[in-house]
């Protein structure tokens, strides 16, 4: 069984390499799995506590600055996880390659050379 191990403990199975979750545990002991997307803020009273958006609030056993490097390296691999994803895209299910997007001198606009991956935005009309 493949397990994931932060700050040097063994928390729970690996889910396909990477999760959307952190895994935190409760002061009285249970593992849990929290989206750290959903965090407002945490404070340390002298026990860590993590409040959600909604109000609801956690008391776990790591040190804030455990908590905080947790998130951290949570959202650092959903931005390398996208990286990937642009790089390497996977093969589509149904044979075709993905849509891949057109270089920037291959546009029927404007030649735009000098602006690498900028997307022009314009201004809704209400």
């Amino acid at each position: 069984m493949n397990t994931m191990k932060t700050h040097g403990r063994v928390l729970a199975p690996a889910l396909q390499g990477w999760t959307s979750v952190i895994l935190l545990t409760r002061l009285n002991g249970p593992v849990f799995a929290l989206n750290p997307d959903l965090v407002e803020r945490a404070d340390c009273t002298p026990d860590t506590v993590i409040t959600l958006v909604d109000g609801t609030k956690y008391v776990v056993t790591e040190s804030l600055a455990d908590f905080v490097a947790l998130i951290r390296d949570y959202r650092a691999s959903v931005v390398a996880e996208a990286q990937c994803l642009v790089h390497n895209p996977p093969p589509d299910a149904g044979g075709e390659a993905p849509h891949q997007p057109r270089p920037l001198g291959d546009s029927d606009g404007p030649d735009r050379s000098g602006t690498d991956n900028v997307v022009p935005l314009y201004r809704r009309e209400r």
